[in-house]
């Protein structure tokens, strides 16, 4: 069985390493989403493959009379109640449409790349940074997890931490342009 607390991966790497073309689209979304490192693009990866395959074994299941049958069709909408939080798929929509989910649908949900299309940091990367530095807020909850895949509700209540430095530098500056107009 092992030791329980040891961690252990989330995560599969490709099976052929080196692969030119796979290569350089990874170092595309790497710069793009201001990833850390490729791991964090295989940890999504990993996360769209489980969904992918939880949505074919459903699929079949489906098919099936009886219990099974039944739990399947629970099961399934359950998953997709998920998705639809996470703004992943529309409300109502169907298990063949999860197959259609692309790698960039769930790197736009993460935290990091919100607060960077919100306006609240200058680049990907500085959105990490306020981030993991805990500037960042979500309800007023601090998240320090670039990754936090945001759900559809909690995407409006994304803003700076109260005590920040920074929530006094932006009311500083509001302060200022306003007495100049």
């Amino acid at each position: 069985m092992g030791y329980p607390g040891k961690n252990r991966k989330t995560y599969e790497p490709p099976s052929h390493p080196w692969q030119a073309t796979r290569m350089s689209d990874e170092v595309a979304l790497v710069k793009e989403y201001g990833l850390r490192n490729k791991r964090e693009l295989w940890k999504v990866h990993s996360i769209l493959r489980r969904y992918r395959r939880g949505a074919r074994k459903l699929r079949a299941e489906l098919t099936e009379v009886g219990k099974k049958g039944e739990s399947a069709k629970s099961t399934s909408k359950k998953l997709l109640e998920k998705l639809s939080k996470m703004k992943l798929s529309k409300k109502g929509a169907e298990l063949d449409e999860i197959l259609s989910i692309k790698i960039e649908d769930i790197l736009e949900r993460r935290l990091q790349t919100l607060v960077y299309r919100q306006g609240l940091a200058n680049s990907t990367k500085h959105a990490r940074q306020l981030i993991t530095h805990g500037h960042i807020t979500i309800a007023g909850r601090k998240v320090t997890i670039p990754s936090y895949v945001v759900l559809d509700d909690e995407e409006s209540q994304i803003g700076y931490y109260v005590g920040s430095p920074i929530t006094m530098q932006a009311k500083v500056t509001a302060d200022t342009a306003n007495k100049k107009e």
